[in-house]
């Protein structure tokens, strides 16, 4: 189980909102670079990037971060990044600026041709990010609720080639009130391919709880707000889960 940090990006710093809100955005460093290579030493093994300004303007935005941020870590560890890819031009460039997956949200349900070109183009390279509140999926940076149920549209991006999902309980994200343990498994349960757990995640509690579904299909788990203000402990979570993991090997 990989508890993955987020780094949200928002004219060039790293921030989180509450529930998607971009006028209640908490600044937690001005420098991206030295925030990546932090995690990196706490002993990371995914970074979770996201171009905020890009996921509203619908185009990339927050570059000259994202590449301080591939930079720090190098080769280290695998980067995935999401907000504001409309196009496969953007996700070359990427891809060839060293990020190893690219997330595609809002514009897998508006443009499915889209995505399935990506993932014809760029196999194993492409990860789709499911946004949903009450089973229903979210767009446009969650302003709207569509009428497309999460697990269908998974079911189908599935065929399609993506590498996995995201999913994030967008009820949740940003407000420390823990995983939504059984939605994930739903999902997990229905799918093929891994699913990334994302929204509320607050304690160690979570991770375990997650560790115990983790043979659904469940890979990891982004980490947000929890490890920047202190009421979750990075290093240790990793360790609980990694302990999860060679109790379970060890039955």
């Amino acid at each position: 189980m990989l508890i993955i940090p987020a780094i949200d990006l928002k004219d060039g710093q790293c921030v989180r909102l509450k529930q998607g809100v971009m006028d209640q955005a908490t600044v937690f460093s001005e420098d991206p670079g030295a925030m990546a290579a932090h995690w990196l030493e706490q002993g990371a093994r995914r970074l979770h990037l996201v171009d905020l300004n890009g996921a509203f303007a619908g185009k990339p935005k927050n570059e000259a971060a994202i590449k301080a941020i591939v930079k720090a870590v190098g080769d280290d560890i695998p980067v995935q990044l999401g907000g504001g890819i409309r196009d496969l031009d953007t996700i070359e460039r990427y891809l060839d600026g060293g990020i190893s997956y690219v997330i595609i949200g809002t514009a897998a349900v508006k443009n499915p041709g889209f995505l399935h070109d990506a993932c014809v183009a760029f196999p194993g390279h492409i990860i789709v990010g499911l946004d949903a509140k009450d089973g229903k999926v979210a767009v446009d940076g969650w302003s709207k609720l569509t009428g497309h149920d999460v697990v269908d549209l998974a079911r189908k991006y599935q065929d399609y080639g993506v590498e996995s999902v995201i999913y994030t309980d967008i009820g949740r994200d940003g407000m420390l009130s823990g995983i939504n343990i059984d939605a994930t498994v739903r999902l997990a349960q229905a799918l093929r391919i891994p699913v990334i757990a994302s929204g509320g995640l607050s304690s160690e509690d979570d991770v375990r709880k997650l560790c115990a579904v983790e043979d659904e299909g469940i890979m990891g788990t982004i980490a947000g707000r929890a490890i920047y203000d202190g009421s979750l402990n990075f290093k240790s979570a990793q360790a609980t889960a990694d302990q999860a993991a060679v109790a379970k090997g060890a039955k």
